[in-house]
Protein backbone atom coordinates (compact mmCIF):
# COMPACT_ATOMS: atom_id res chain seq x y z
CA UNK A 1 0.00 0.00 0.00
CA UNK A 2 0.93 3.68 -0.63
CA UNK A 3 3.16 5.56 2.17
CA UNK A 4 0.90 8.40 1.64
CA UNK A 5 -2.18 8.45 -0.56
CA UNK A 6 -3.75 12.29 -2.22
CA UNK A 7 -7.31 12.42 -2.79
CA UNK A 8 -6.61 16.10 -3.59
CA UNK A 9 -3.52 15.42 -5.78
CA UNK A 10 -1.47 17.88 -3.35
CA UNK A 11 1.63 17.40 -1.57
CA UNK A 12 4.06 19.38 0.16
CA UNK A 13 7.37 18.99 -2.30
CA UNK A 14 6.55 18.04 -5.71
CA UNK A 15 9.37 15.68 -6.96
CA UNK A 16 9.17 16.91 -10.64
CA UNK A 17 8.02 20.80 -11.44
CA UNK A 18 7.59 21.35 -15.04
CA UNK A 19 3.95 23.67 -15.52
CA UNK A 20 5.01 24.76 -18.89
CA UNK A 21 5.52 21.45 -20.51
CA UNK A 22 2.60 19.73 -18.15
CA UNK A 23 0.52 22.49 -19.95
CA UNK A 24 1.07 21.43 -22.96
CA UNK A 25 1.44 17.93 -22.67
CA UNK A 26 -2.25 17.52 -21.69
CA UNK A 27 -3.64 19.62 -24.50
CA UNK A 28 -1.33 17.30 -27.21
CA UNK A 29 -2.09 13.80 -25.26
CA UNK A 30 -5.43 14.11 -25.93
CA UNK A 31 -5.69 14.87 -29.30
CA UNK A 32 -2.60 12.51 -30.01
CA UNK A 33 -5.36 9.71 -28.94
CA UNK A 34 -7.36 10.05 -32.04
CA UNK A 35 -4.69 12.04 -34.39
CA UNK A 36 -1.95 9.59 -33.51
CA UNK A 37 -3.89 6.20 -32.90
CA UNK A 38 -3.18 6.28 -29.06
CA UNK A 39 -6.05 4.84 -28.10
CA UNK A 40 -5.41 1.93 -29.52
CA UNK A 41 -1.64 2.09 -28.47
CA UNK A 42 -3.38 2.11 -24.45
CA UNK A 43 -5.92 -0.85 -25.23
CA UNK A 44 -2.98 -3.08 -26.26
CA UNK A 45 -0.46 -1.65 -23.42
CA UNK A 46 -3.22 -2.72 -20.74
CA UNK A 47 -5.23 -5.79 -22.51
CA UNK A 48 -5.24 -8.35 -20.07
CA UNK A 49 -4.04 -6.93 -16.98
CA UNK A 50 -5.11 -8.36 -13.71
CA UNK A 51 -5.56 -7.60 -9.80
CA UNK A 52 -3.29 -4.99 -8.43
CA UNK A 53 -1.68 -2.98 -10.88
CA UNK A 54 1.02 0.17 -10.25
CA UNK A 55 1.09 3.03 -12.95
CA UNK A 56 4.56 5.15 -12.73
CA UNK A 57 4.59 8.50 -14.42
CA UNK A 58 0.74 8.25 -15.00
CA UNK A 59 0.66 11.81 -16.43
CA UNK A 60 -3.20 13.23 -16.93
CA UNK A 61 -4.33 9.64 -16.21
CA UNK A 62 -5.45 8.93 -20.51
CA UNK A 63 -4.85 5.28 -19.38
CA UNK A 64 -7.48 5.01 -16.66
CA UNK A 65 -10.56 4.73 -18.58
CA UNK A 66 -8.92 1.88 -20.48
CA UNK A 67 -7.88 -0.87 -17.76
CA UNK A 68 -9.76 -3.83 -17.83
CA UNK A 69 -12.40 -5.09 -15.30
CA UNK A 70 -10.09 -7.57 -14.16
CA UNK A 71 -7.73 -5.06 -12.68
CA UNK A 72 -8.69 -4.60 -8.98
CA UNK A 73 -6.96 -1.65 -8.15
CA UNK A 74 -4.70 1.26 -9.48
CA UNK A 75 -1.97 2.89 -7.59
CA UNK A 76 -0.99 6.12 -10.15
CA UNK A 77 2.15 7.61 -9.48
CA UNK A 78 2.29 10.97 -10.85
CA UNK A 79 5.42 13.41 -9.52
CA UNK A 80 4.20 16.68 -11.28
CA UNK A 81 1.32 18.83 -9.50
CA UNK A 82 -1.09 20.18 -12.77
CA UNK A 83 -0.77 16.43 -14.04
CA UNK A 84 -1.27 15.14 -10.90
CA UNK A 85 -4.17 17.27 -10.54
CA UNK A 86 -5.49 16.14 -13.61
CA UNK A 87 -5.04 12.39 -13.13
CA UNK A 88 -7.11 12.81 -9.87
CA UNK A 89 -10.02 14.26 -11.87
CA UNK A 90 -9.73 11.08 -14.59
CA UNK A 91 -9.47 8.82 -11.87
CA UNK A 92 -13.14 9.63 -10.45
CA UNK A 93 -14.32 8.79 -13.83
CA UNK A 94 -12.68 5.57 -14.04
CA UNK A 95 -14.42 1.82 -13.99
CA UNK A 96 -11.65 0.36 -11.78
CA UNK A 97 -10.45 2.07 -8.46
CA UNK A 98 -7.60 4.31 -9.01
CA UNK A 99 -5.55 5.95 -5.76
CA UNK A 100 -3.28 8.95 -7.27
CA UNK A 101 -0.07 8.89 -5.40
CA UNK A 102 2.81 11.75 -5.51
CA UNK A 103 6.06 10.37 -5.34
CA UNK A 104 9.07 9.63 -6.96
CA UNK A 105 9.72 6.83 -10.00
CA UNK A 106 13.87 6.20 -8.16
CA UNK A 107 11.89 5.95 -4.64
CA UNK A 108 8.16 4.72 -5.23
CA UNK A 109 6.26 5.00 -1.91
CA UNK A 110 4.71 1.72 -1.68
CA UNK A 111 5.67 -1.78 -0.15
CA UNK A 112 7.90 -4.32 -1.60
CA UNK A 113 6.10 -7.19 -4.21
CA UNK A 114 3.02 -5.51 -3.59
CA UNK A 115 1.62 -6.01 -7.07
CA UNK A 116 0.60 -8.05 -9.90
CA UNK A 117 0.79 -5.69 -12.68
CA UNK A 118 3.30 -2.23 -13.40
CA UNK A 119 2.93 0.24 -16.37
CA UNK A 120 5.35 2.51 -17.66
CA UNK A 121 4.05 4.27 -20.76
CA UNK A 122 6.02 7.51 -22.02
CA UNK A 123 7.94 7.61 -18.59
CA UNK A 124 11.58 5.67 -19.19
CA UNK A 125 12.80 9.09 -21.21
CA UNK A 126 12.10 11.84 -18.38
CA UNK A 127 13.02 9.62 -14.90
CA UNK A 128 16.50 11.01 -13.82
CA UNK A 129 17.95 7.39 -13.12
CA UNK A 130 16.86 4.74 -15.66
CA UNK A 131 18.85 2.01 -13.40
CA UNK A 132 16.92 2.89 -9.94
CA UNK A 133 13.55 3.33 -11.05
CA UNK A 134 13.58 -0.43 -13.29
CA UNK A 135 15.04 -1.60 -9.82
CA UNK A 136 12.28 0.21 -7.60
CA UNK A 137 9.59 -1.75 -10.53
CA UNK A 138 11.11 -5.13 -9.72
CA UNK A 139 10.73 -4.45 -6.10
CA UNK A 140 7.14 -3.39 -5.96
CA UNK A 141 6.56 -6.18 -8.25
CA UNK A 142 5.68 -10.02 -6.99
CA UNK A 143 7.81 -12.54 -8.10
CA UNK A 144 6.20 -13.98 -11.95
CA UNK A 145 4.65 -9.99 -12.07
CA UNK A 146 4.43 -8.59 -15.33
CA UNK A 147 5.48 -5.01 -16.64
CA UNK A 148 3.94 -3.41 -19.42
CA UNK A 149 5.82 -0.33 -21.12
CA UNK A 150 5.21 1.63 -24.42
CA UNK A 151 8.22 3.75 -24.88
CA UNK A 152 10.24 5.83 -27.19
CA UNK A 153 14.07 5.91 -27.63
CA UNK A 154 16.56 5.43 -30.32
CA UNK A 155 16.15 4.24 -33.56
CA UNK A 156 16.75 5.28 -37.36
CA UNK A 157 19.69 4.35 -38.28
CA UNK A 158 23.32 6.38 -37.67
CA UNK A 159 21.27 10.07 -38.83
CA UNK A 160 18.80 10.02 -36.68
CA UNK A 161 20.29 8.52 -33.16
CA UNK A 162 23.21 11.20 -34.04
CA UNK A 163 20.48 13.92 -33.86
CA UNK A 164 18.91 12.20 -30.66
CA UNK A 165 21.87 12.34 -28.94
CA UNK A 166 22.91 15.80 -30.46
CA UNK A 167 19.14 17.29 -29.31
CA UNK A 168 19.43 15.08 -25.48
CA UNK A 169 22.92 16.92 -25.10
CA UNK A 170 21.13 20.47 -25.85
CA UNK A 171 17.59 21.87 -25.65
CA UNK A 172 15.19 19.02 -25.72
CA UNK A 173 15.34 18.11 -22.18
CA UNK A 174 14.60 21.87 -21.08
CA UNK A 175 12.09 22.16 -23.19
CA UNK A 176 10.38 18.83 -22.59
CA UNK A 177 10.53 18.06 -18.94
CA UNK A 178 13.24 16.00 -18.74
CA UNK A 179 12.68 14.21 -21.76
CA UNK A 180 15.45 12.45 -23.75
CA UNK A 181 15.43 10.99 -26.66
CA UNK A 182 18.24 8.58 -27.48
CA UNK A 183 17.73 5.87 -24.61
CA UNK A 184 17.20 2.29 -25.21
CA UNK A 185 14.45 0.83 -23.37
CA UNK A 186 14.76 -2.48 -24.75
CA UNK A 187 18.27 -2.66 -23.25
CA UNK A 188 17.59 -1.03 -20.03
CA UNK A 189 15.17 -3.54 -18.92
CA UNK A 190 17.58 -6.31 -19.81
CA UNK A 191 20.12 -4.74 -17.61
CA UNK A 192 17.80 -4.68 -14.61
CA UNK A 193 16.92 -8.29 -15.04
CA UNK A 194 13.80 -8.43 -16.23
CA UNK A 195 12.67 -11.08 -18.58
CA UNK A 196 11.48 -9.84 -21.76
CA UNK A 197 8.38 -11.03 -23.53
CA UNK A 198 6.99 -10.35 -26.80
CA UNK A 199 7.92 -6.71 -28.21
CA UNK A 200 6.99 -5.06 -30.80
CA UNK A 201 8.66 -2.03 -32.41
CA UNK A 202 6.05 0.89 -34.18
CA UNK A 203 6.51 4.27 -35.31
CA UNK A 204 4.52 7.24 -33.90
CA UNK A 205 3.21 8.57 -36.27
CA UNK A 206 2.36 5.47 -37.98
CA UNK A 207 2.00 7.60 -41.40
CA UNK A 208 4.17 11.15 -42.10
CA UNK A 209 7.31 12.41 -41.18
CA UNK A 210 10.09 10.51 -39.01
CA UNK A 211 10.69 12.41 -36.13
CA UNK A 212 13.37 12.16 -33.75
CA UNK A 213 10.37 11.01 -31.32
CA UNK A 214 8.57 8.26 -33.38
CA UNK A 215 10.68 5.43 -32.58
CA UNK A 216 8.26 3.00 -30.07
CA UNK A 217 8.62 -0.07 -28.88
CA UNK A 218 5.21 -1.57 -26.99
CA UNK A 219 5.92 -5.13 -24.73
CA UNK A 220 5.19 -6.84 -22.22
CA UNK A 221 8.51 -7.92 -19.38
CA UNK A 222 8.25 -9.82 -16.46
CA UNK A 223 10.23 -10.28 -13.10
CA UNK A 224 11.79 -13.18 -12.60
CA UNK A 225 9.96 -15.97 -10.66
CA UNK A 226 11.61 -18.75 -9.06
CA UNK A 227 15.12 -19.98 -9.42
CA UNK A 228 15.05 -21.98 -12.46
CA UNK A 229 11.79 -20.12 -13.49
CA UNK A 230 12.46 -18.06 -16.96
CA UNK A 231 10.42 -16.81 -19.86
CA UNK A 232 11.13 -16.79 -23.24
CA UNK A 233 11.78 -13.42 -24.68
CA UNK A 234 9.93 -12.38 -28.27
CA UNK A 235 10.66 -9.38 -30.37
CA UNK A 236 9.23 -9.13 -33.85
Amino acid sequence: MPLRSSSSGRTSRDAVHHPVFARYYARVSVAAETRMGMAGVRDRLLAGLSGRVIEIGAGNGLNFGRYPSTVSEVVAIEPERLLRQLAVEAALRAEVPVDVVPGSAEALPVKSEAFDGAVVSLVLCSVRDVPRTLAELRRVLRPGGTLRFFEHGVGGGRAMSYTQRGLDRTLWPRISGGCHLARDPIAALRVAGFELGPYRRLLMPEKGPRLPTSYCVLGTARRPGAEGDHAPAEAS
